[in-house]
């Protein structure tokens, strides 16, 4: 009896302890998969629990010209911010707010009434303001620190650089097509909450990690020379005010290298403030728009003639006395012309020249050359939304069309595609891929990408390139269509285009609306420049030679002395006695940094050989420093040992005395400056 009594108890202690160890695995096992495997998805709910994050916009890198000027930078500001549960006076607090913020008290406390635990009553104040929040010392309301986009150059490029939003992402132009490099870290603020779900802490903003990194921020710096930027706007504004057109557009290019040093768009508008403007004032005209480009098509095609040998310079073709039957449509010219050479058909812009000329050539041929050129395909610049414009291909060409696009009509390009196409015989045959983007760099400086210039194919051997340089040479010229066009000291070339615009209504080409355009480069012997204008829809005259051809002149000659190119002398005495004053004067950039003008060396030219073939100097000249930054006109008057008076900022835009005064009269020179545009 003993012996079961305690054999019983055995048992019972076996059943209590299997029944302890059981329940130890279990909890073990629940410990394990709690604290072990799913420790992470459990810290995540518990933070969520206690803590929240609001999302800050990220820094954006910074945007540079060529020289180091900023286009586009990030500024920090202050937002103001509240936690409405932790608000304990709504009404009060709105009042007090409402009046610093100056906002309507009903819609400062409508925010305070949401339910949510934070909200934004305010985003990128000016610093001073959110102090004047700091001090009110309302509970539940703070500041944090936040960055503003900011274009230093107001409408300085804005249609290349575009925009940024409310959230630091890029919207439009570089801004958009760089965003990936451009944007920064994405900051966030932690906040504490209680039991109650009530915030009582709010962190400083620490960047978010991706994949266990923090994104890095980039700099871009452009092929973009502001001065020149801002001198093709003012031109270009001019000359559509004149004209009293619809829009322009500019583009200036180096044709040996692909590099765009401007682009220009008017109507103009203000990255600052672009919810301003219609998104249609956003678009950068230069690279979206296709248009025919009437007779600059000219250019190309005696270049395709004469790479293919079938005609010379010298070949004559009969021009029918202006006009020409094609297919029951009639050909116009704006002379009668009787018989002129193949280059005088260029030089004078002759269409039923150019008829026969394509005729000898032939439409595919032609058209392949054109293809060769770039149309009617992307250039490949490195921006978003160009268009490819339109070639026909030739089994759809009727015979009028094979006709028209010889002197440029029945075919669209766009202004980006016109540029680079002249820069390539400017370049003697070689077509280069354009850019924008020079170099993206870290924010220490480390270059992570250069761009390099890129020759696309080779369009013409360099001697029909020669051949062609000298053609064009002649349109800007007293007996071309571009005299207007011409640069003192410098030879240009290029070509006049005035095209007939589609009416979308009839669906015919217009009798009032027509795009003024020239297209040329500078000098001729060593191309530096190639520059399109483009005019659209012009009151009054509508000639490319007329209303584009002044615009080309200006920019290139403020740009070439701009550049310190030296111009030639020969050159310069021959427009003193053909050209107007303001068209004969011109920067040199002597040995030694001095400045002389285009009066100084023609007079110097007058008077080289005195008494024994001497030559006699003549008085140096004060010289035009309008367009010039505070820097450069500073360095110029201590090369000319002038005292400089500097009033205003940006660039000169006015001087005391004025330009060509002798400097043997000048002690003081006063130069006022206003900011671009």
């Amino acid at each position: 009896m003993r012996f079961t009594e305690k054999k019983w108890i055995r048992f019972r202690i076996y059943v209590v302890a299997t029944v302890f160890a059981l329940g130890l695995a279990v909890i073990l096992a629940r410990g394990y998969q709690l604290q072990v495997r799913e420790r992470d998805k459990l810290t995540r709910i518990a933070r969520k629990g206690y803590s929240g994050t609001v999302k800050l916009p990220p820094m954006r890198g910074t945007i540079y010209d060529r020289k180091g000027n900023e286009l586009a930078v990030s500024i920090e500001v202050a937002s103001v911010y509240a936690h409405p549960q932790r608000v304990e006076d709504k009404a009060g607090t709105a009042g007090k707010l409402a009046r610093v913020l100056s906002l309507s008290k009903a819609e400062v406390q409508r925010e305070l009434e949401k339910k949510t635990p934070f909200v934004w009553l305010r985003r990128r104040v000016p610093p001073e303001l959110a102090e004047r929040i700091r001090k009110l010392g309302l509970k539940g309301v703070g500041t944090t620190a936040e960055s503003k986009r900011f274009y230093p150059g107001k409408e300085i490029a804005g249609h290349l650089i575009g925009f940024s939003g409310t959230d630091n992402q890029g919207l439009e132009g570089l801004e958009k097509a760089y965003d990936r490099y451009l944007k920064g870290p994405e900051y966030v603020l932690i906040q504490m909450r209680d039991a109650l779900r009530r915030p009582f802490f709010v962190s400083r903003p620490t960047p978010r990690e991706e994949d266990g990194t923090v994104r890095s921020m980039h700099d871009l710096v452009l092929t973009i020379d502001k001065h020149i930027q801002y001198k093709a706007q003012q031109a270009l504004k001019e000359a559509v005010e004149r004209a009293k057109a619809e829009s322009g557009q500019c583009v200036v290019v180096d044709p040996q290298s692909g590099e765009i040093l401007a682009m220009a768009v008017v109507p103009a508008f203000n990255p600052n403030s672009f919810g301003e403007y219609e998104p249609e004032d956003w678009r950068n005209r230069v690279i979206t728009d296709c248009y025919e480009p009437g007779s600059t098509m000219k250019a190309f095609l005696i270049s395709a003639a004469l790479e293919k040998t079938v005609v010379s310079p010298q070949t004559r073709f009969h021009c029918e006395n202006g006009k020409f039957k094609v297919a029951n449509h009639v050909i116009h010219d704006t002379h009668e012309y009787a018989e002129l050479t193949a280059e005088d058909i260029v030089v004078l812009s002759s269409n039923i020249g150019a008829v026969k000329i394509g005729w000898k050539l032939g439409y595919r041929t032609f058209t392949d050359y054109l293809r060769g050129f770039g149309f009617g395909k992307k250039s490949g610049v490195d921006l978003i939304g160009e268009r490819a414009g339109f070639i026909r291909p030739a089994a759809e060409a009727r015979p009028i069309d094979r006709a028209n696009i010889f002197f440029g009509q029945g075919l669209t390009v766009t202004s980006i595609q016109l540029a680079m196409a002249m820069g390539a015989v400017a370049n003697n045959g070689r077509l280069m891929r354009p850019y924008v983007v020079k170099e993206i760099r870290e924010a220490n400086g480390r270059v992570v990408r250069r761009t390099q210039p890129q020759v696309v194919r080779r369009v013409l051997s360099p001697d029909t390139a020669r051949k062609v340089k000298r053609i064009l040479s002649g349109v800007v010229s007293d007996r071309g269509t571009a005299p207007r066009a011409a640069i003192a000291g410098y030879q240009a070339a290029g070509k006049t285009g005035t095209a007939q615009k589609v009416d979308p209504k009839t669906k015919r080409y217009s009798r009032s609306k027509y795009v003024a355009l020239f297209v040329g480069f500078v000098p001729v012997d060593d191309p530096r420049l190639v520059c399109l204008v483009l005019v659209n829809e012009p009151k009054g005259s509508s000639y490319g030679g007329v209303v584009a051809a002044p615009a080309f002149g200006e920019i290139g000659r403020w740009a070439l002395n701009h550049l310190r190119v030296t111009p030639r002398l020969k050159l310069a005495s021959a427009y003193e006695n053909t050209g107007t004053r303001e068209e004969a004067t011109f920067e040199l950039v002597k040995e030694g940094g001095s400045v002389g003008t285009g009066e100084e060396r023609a007079g110097m030219n007058e008077n080289r050989a005195g008494k024994g073939g001497a030559a006699v100097p003549s008085e140096r000249r004060l010289p035009d420093f309008r367009g010039e930054s505070m820097r450069e006109v500073l360095r110029k008057g201590t090369d000319l040992g002038v005292r400089v008076v500097l009033e205003g900022s940006g660039l000169a835009v006015e001087q005391e005395p004025e330009a060509g005064v002798g400097l043997s009269r000048v002690s003081t020179v006063r130069v006022r400056f206003n900011p671009p545009l």
